[in-house]
């Protein structure tokens, strides 16, 4: 099971530990729920993307944890980020990073985040909709992508395919080809295209799939609009990471050198030239590199085949198995030597019927144990809540034996603090 956790996670004197500091102590010193990064995975994650694709543009899918240490952390591995509300814009400027390392994305743009983005410097902004083309211009955007919609379903769950026909992302191709004549006429640098089919993808069928439909696009594109060609070709983000050992998921550097290989081979077929590559990773970032730390509680048998383990967070710092049924394992870190004797199934303390984890094999839990959750590193706390007025949890970052709290946990003072009667 130690392959689910960060590469740094170790069993150490029948303990889990991670980044070298044991998770009970970390449980200890910071509270739970807690979610704990490893800077180790973090960073070879990153250096994964640039040694497989060194002449891309690669920036971090910030909305997977949007996070100033972490922002800052694959700043300096040379990466810059995705972002898509004005929030996350405000973030990456002042996590530092460069602001031509920044793209700007989102189906429904303000004319405020456009204005701040072309203020600031964004590199590329994607265009969504047809009636944001002059609305940027006018705030002062000068190079933008389309975004087009392939018509290709991603082997995911529905609410993240985001490149089949009727997504709300992005234009239908013929839309596409008048968006990019528009944002010619209005001014703008129409430096390429975007498209991206959807998130925790794990093969690379789709994707080669729409790499190929992609350069089929850009050839009737220069057809259409008098020789007009990409400069740049945004292939978005989407490869997945494992969350229980009966997953696969290909290694990052398989998996963008499939792309680069279909895309160089599309864009020769079609005599098309090579445009700049930009990848925009996000879950495969961060998704490994987190582990949620919570303490058990409640241990009861609810009938003959169910007995629940209550831990003291659940849907609100983890909402993907209710939205998604996403599956997750788990392990009692500070008995990690102890055979898993009988399935359990993980529930939270939040007043639905919520499940953390279906079924589980673990060593018997323990009031007071602390369970540690892998591969939660991504569309955690990021969608998070406060249900049931629960605070939401710390994160840390752990490395070489250190760790540091990156994201303080709130206080019930601030979760009631814009109240007002």
């Amino acid at each position: 099971m130690l392959d689910l956790f960060p590469t740094s996670a170790e069993v150490r004197d029948g303990e889990l530990a991670i980044g070298g500091v044991r998770a009970s102590a970390l449980a200890d010193e910071h509270g739970t729920p807690l979610v704990v990064y490893c800077e180790r995975t973090l960073r070879e994650q990153a250096r994964a993307y640039r040694a497989a694709a060194p002449d891309a543009f690669v920036c971090y899918g910030s909305k997977a944890f949007p996070n100033l240490a972490l922002l800052r952390l694959f700043a300096e591995e040379g990466l810059g980020a995705d972002v898509s509300t004005l929030g996350e814009l405000e973030l990456a400027l002042r996590a530092g990073v460069p602001p031509e390392r920044l793209v700007l994305h989102g189906n429904n743009k303000s004319d405020e985040e456009l204005r701040r983005a072309a203020e600031a410097g964004v590199g590329l902004t994607v265009l969504d909709a047809l009636d944001e083309i002059e609305r940027a211009a006018a705030a002062g955007i000068r190079r933008a992508l389309v975004r087009v919609t392939s018509g290709i379903e991603a082997d995911t769950h529905e609410a993240i395919r985001t490149g089949h026909h009727g997504s709300k992302f992005g234009l239908p191709p013929e839309d596409a080809v008048d968006a990019l004549r528009r944002a010619r006429t209005a001014g703008l640098d129409a430096a390429g295209l975007h498209v991206h089919i959807g998130s925790q993808l794990l093969d690379t069928n789709a994707a080669r799939m729409t790499v190929e439909w992609l350069a089929a696009f850009a050839a009737a594109c220069r057809a259409e609009l008098a020789g007009w060609t990409p400069e740049v070709v945004d292939l978005g983000g989407g490869l997945g990471v494992r969350h229980v050992e009966d997953e696969e998921a290909p290694p990052v550097g398989d998996f963008v050198a499939e792309l680069r290989t279909r895309l160089e081979r599309a864009w020769k077929l079609h005599a098309l030239p090579l445009p700049r590559l930009v990848l925009e990773p996000g879950r495969s970032l961060v998704g490994r590199a987190g582990v949620t730390l919570y303490r058990v509680g409640v241990v009861k048998r609810a009938s003959e085949s169910t007995t629940y383990v209550a831990v003291d967070g659940g849907m609100s710092d983890n909402p993907r198995p209710q939205l998604y049924g996403a599956r997750y394992t788990a392990l009692v870190a500070n008995r990690a030597d102890e055979p898993a004797a009988q399935p359990f199934a993980v529930t939270g303390k939040h007043c639905e019927e919520e499940v953390v984890i279906r079924r589980v094999l673990l060593a018997p839990p323990r009031r007071g144990d602390v369970l540690a959750v892998p591969a939660t590193g991504a569309y955690t706390l990021s969608m998070g809540s406060n249900y049931n007025l629960v605070p939401r949890p710390a994160a840390i970052l752990v490395g070489d034996g250190r760790a540091r709290v990156i994201r303080r946990r709130e206080t019930i003072e601030e979760v009631l603090a814009r109240e007002s009667a």
